[in-house]
């Protein structure tokens, strides 16, 4: 019986990329080019969509400014068996997708992600890197993965991988909720090395060290609270119950010392602080349960969409 050639799609989120986004579409065209190759224009205030268009690439709109909102309306909007998300900036290695594509389907793979590796100084700057390592190794810790590079934007995703994902990332936090999403799923996961390029002459960054490192770090933070409540909650606990004890402290001493209570205040407060802690505490039990059923409910939508094994490559 024949096999039909599994149907690829390239994903490039735009915004003001009119310097690179040609020679994206023409490279990638080359390494793949039987690929649908869809360029996501996010409200660019230069000629993006005319030379995306020129290049020919499937041009769309999404109004709602951030990448995570174009990545969100790509998932839902396109349908194919292989999805290729990469950024418009022409700084990723288009010529390593057939390879990473294989790999996906060759050992089953749900994400197969582009490791950054930079082919010069320029490329990647100091300041992301260790921005990259701080995010990763805090990534890493609590969630219980081993990963070197949580926020690059080159990842190869089969579509069950694509399809059961609900996510709520608006900008740059994207990268991240990808790689929760599969690591709670416990999907198959690998990261395969890729050249990096620094960006060509006329193409401007879009990511703002400071701001969108603390945005990521806010969106770890509601991804722990979401996916391991009894964590986060226990590390209110924590903070609760040690405030409680140093405030309280005083007081204890004082009454077995002198058999009164001269800091009413700080006795209350101290109170206070326990029962808050054990309420946060309660908080996390409760809501690691709800969190396991919602586990197993994505689980199962995931398990219903077939994986990338037995696909045939154009």
């Amino acid at each position: 019986m024949m096999v039909a050639p599994a149907r690829i799609a390239v994903l490039i989120p735009c915004y003001n990329e009119e310097a690179t986004i040609e020679r994206v579409v023409a490279d990638f065209r080359a390494a793949l080019p039987t690929a649908a190759i869809y360029v996501y224009d996010n409200n660019s205030k230069d000629r993006t969509i005319e030379v995306a268009q020129q290049a020919g690439a499937i041009v769309r709109n999404e109004t709602r400014q951030g990448k995570g909102n174009v990545v969100r309306r790509m998932f839902a909007d396109i349908e194919a068996d292989i999805y290729i998300l990469a950024d418009g900036d022409d700084t990723y290695d288009a010529a390593a997708a057939p390879q990473l594509a294989q790999v996906l389907v060759a050992e089953g793979y749900d994400v197969v992600s582009g490791k950054r590796i930079a082919t010069g100084q320029a490329a990647y700057r100091a300041g992301h890197v260790l921005g990259n390592r701080m995010l990763t190794g805090l990534t890493a810790m609590m969630f219980r993965v081993k990963i070197a590079d949580l926020l690059t934007g080159y990842r190869v995703m089969s579509r069950r991988f694509v399809k059961s994902f609900p996510f709520t990332a608006e900008g740059f936090g994207i990268e991240t909720e990808l790689t929760v999403h599969a690591v709670r799923l416990l999907m198959p996961v690998v990261e395969l090395d890729t050249r990096y390029k620094e960006r060509p002459e006329g193409s401007v960054s879009k990511l703002n060290t400071w701001r969108d490192g603390f945005r990521i770090l806010f969106t770890i933070a509601l991804l722990v609270r979401e996916e391991r409540p009894l964590v986060f909650f226990s590390g209110i606990f924590l903070l609760f119950a040690i405030l409680s004890l140093l405030i309280g402290a005083p007081v204890v001493y004082e009454y077995a010392k002198t058999g009164l209570v001269p800091r009413l205040p700080s006795a209350v407060l101290s109170t206070a602080l326990m029962v808050l802690a054990f309420l946060s505490l309660a908080s996390g039990l409760i809501l690691d349960t709800v969190t396991r059923g919602r586990w197993e409910a994505k689980r199962m939508a995931y398990l219903a969409i077939p994986g990338p094994q037995g696909l045939q490559l154009p």
